[in-house]
């Protein structure tokens, strides 16, 4: 197995470790204590290409395979979790959702806008009643005499909605059909009965816009269905899978990030007249970082080389978003350690990298809910479904 990058994967790295250094590192903890979501960088970041990373050129993306889009998610997210954020739902939520499951029409319509940065879009999932349990969508669409879909409902926490001028909507076409009545659709936000509401009292990604949408009677087009009905729960399971992707792989560069500031710290940090980092404790905690990372880094690659070959990718997409949301928790939490009552204040920013890394355990799937999709994989059993118990007769 050879675990080397090409040599455009090793420009397309180092051009994106210079661009989150320039652009995003600069004003991450600004925006971050402003809740500023950066407009302006968020197009920068378009301009870059990497909002469209692995939309294929003739729909206006930069065509690239998973791996690289890893490495781009890697240093966005070494920079802001909040701009990750804006990558990971731009590209993986609504592109390649778009991508895998829309007409051709929809695909030259939506893509080269969501590409550019022109357009921004949400994926509406998330209910307040429907988290874990995707497949309860008290949402509802009916169908109308002219062929188009009348939307209620309301959905949460839903990064992008403020600034969204496309969102993929998931509701319930025939409740009694339960999963086999639910259905996506692409809607165009710029309609009164679409009404977004920002979120605000975040514990982090201060600097990421969220917010929860009210629908009241928004129209979606006969022709804005992604797939069929009953074909709702497989879009937003491959969604997921690969959101849950660019989420692990910016969690990496979390991690990556967490390590640089200890690290630094450590060796400009004196204590009884020597560095910290020479001391044992401190060494330890900063060796326990690195292996965390790098396992974490090589665990999104494998993802990514599935990916890339075509192979279904569920369980090790699963197994890298598990370990690498809870490895950026636990380096984000270790780097506070590594530089004591400092490492508590604004003044550092792995204060931040712990408020943003802890979402990463919960979004996009939370870590039960991987371990539950992995426990499944090994054991072939369902533990969402309920198990039938046969008795022994009396």
């Amino acid at each position: 197995m050879n675990f080397d990058l090409s040599d455009e994967q090793q420009l397309i790295k180092s051009t994106a470790r210079e661009f989150t250094d320039k652009e995003v590192v600069p004003v991450a903890g600004p925006n971050s204590a402003n809740h500023h979501f950066d407009l302006e960088l968020v197009q920068k970041i378009a301009d870059q290409g990497y909002l469209g990373a692995i939309v294929p050129r003739e729909y206006g993306g930069a065509g690239l395979d998973y791996i690289t889009y890893a490495l781009i998610c890697e240093e966005i997210g070494r920079g802001c979790s909040g701009m990750r954020t804006v990558v990971s739902v731009q590209t993986s939520l609504v592109c390649s959702t778009i991508l895998k499951w829309g007409t051709e029409e929809q695909k030259q319509k939506y893509l080269p806008l969501l590409c550019s940065g022109e357009w921004l879009g949400c994926f509406g999932l998330t209910e307040p009643g429907a988290g874990s349990g995707a497949s309860d969508q008290k949402t509802r669409a009916v169908q109308q005499d002219d062929g188009s879909w009348r939307i209620n409902g309301a959905k949460m926490w839903i990064s992008l909605a403020n600034h969204a001028k496309l969102a993929l909507i998931f509701a319930q076409t025939e409740p009694e059909l339960k999963h086999k009545g639910l259905a996506c659709f692409i809607v165009e936000t710029d309609q009164p009965g679409f009404q977004p509401t920002p979120i605000d009292g975040k514990m982090g990604l201060w600097a990421s816009d969220t917010a929860e949408i009210a629908l009241d009677d928004v129209i979606a087009a006969p022709d804005s269905m992604l797939g069929q009905v009953g074909d709702g729960f497989k879009v937003a399971m491959s969604a997921l899978d690969s959101g849950r992707y660019s989420v692990a792989a910016g969690c990496v560069g979390l991690c990556q990030a967490a390590l640089d500031e200890s690290i630094r710290y450590a060796q400009e940090r004196t204590q009884f007249d020597r560095p910290i980092a020479g001391f044992q404790l401190v060494q330890a905690m900063i060796a326990d970082m690195v292996v965390r990372t790098e396992a974490a880094r090589m665990l999104v690659y494998r993802a990514g080389a599935v990916k890339d070959a075509g192979r279904p990718s569920t369980l090790e997409t699963s197994i890298a978003k598990y370990n690498a949301s809870e490895a950026a928790v636990w380096c984000a939490n270790t780097a506070i350690q590594v530089h004591g009552g400092a490492g508590y204040s604004s003044d550092h920013p792995v204060e931040r990298f712990f408020r943003d890394a802890r979402v990463t355990t919960i979004y996009e799937g939370t870590s039960q809910i991987q371990q539950l999709i992995i426990g499944r994989a090994v054991t072939g059993i369902d533990a969402l479904k309920p198990m039938v118990l046969e008795r022994a007769p009396a």
